[in-house]
């Protein structure tokens, strides 16, 4: 049996730096979002660590839904095609301040194109909250309203982000080995 964390070396954001950043942006998300319909719109599976942490420390009444999209396959580079395996179904879209919590940002399309979709369908505000931003990656003109770390153009692993699935469960951030191997 292969023990996970052996095969990631390098730590990029710690748990104790996880912490401090889902403490400071839902302080932040409490303060912006006070008087409003806040629904926080996770995207499965890699949000979850992140929006469980993030929705312990919002100091405000939330709704919860969760969207299931898929950009990347067993690979470490986005096929650029998004795929909307689960949408939101939920009436009163017009009355719904929604924050849509992910993971990582790397091209920034796959969060342009939900926030178009959730627009469209009558959301009376649509903000984006990333754990990480790669903003080097950028393919679009996209800027997300919360971001809690940028990092540089890593293929990172743990905290939610996997690599075929595995790695979800690390309770860091960190760039597998075989990434330094491969270069």
């Amino acid at each position: 049996m292969i023990n996970i964390s052996e095969e990631v070396k390098h730590v990029l954001v710690s748990a104790e730096e996880l912490d401090t950043i889902t403490t400071a942006l839902a302080k932040k998300i409490s303060e912006d979002f006070e008087g409003k319909n806040l629904v926080l719109l996770g995207i499965l599976k890699g949000s979850v660590p992140f929006m469980s942490d993030i929705m312990r420390k919002i100091t405000l009444p939330a709704e919860l839904e969760f969207m299931k999209v898929s950009s990347y396959g067993a690979g470490t580079v986005s096929t650029g095609n998004l795929k909307i395996h689960l949408d939101i179904l939920r009436d009163g879209l017009e009355n719904c301040d929604f924050l849509i919590i992910e993971d990582i940002i790397d091209s920034g399309r796959t969060l342009s194109m939900l926030v178009e979709h959730l627009n469209k369908k009558g959301a009376r505000s649509v903000k984006t909250c990333t754990l990480l931003d790669k903003p080097s990656r950028r393919e679009v003109n996209f800027t997300p309203d919360y971001v809690g770390k940028e990092i540089p153009d890593y293929f990172v692993v743990g905290y939610g982000l996997d690599f075929d699935e595995k790695y979800r469960t690390l309770p860091y951030v960190g760039i597998p080995n075989f990434v330094f191997e491969n270069k």
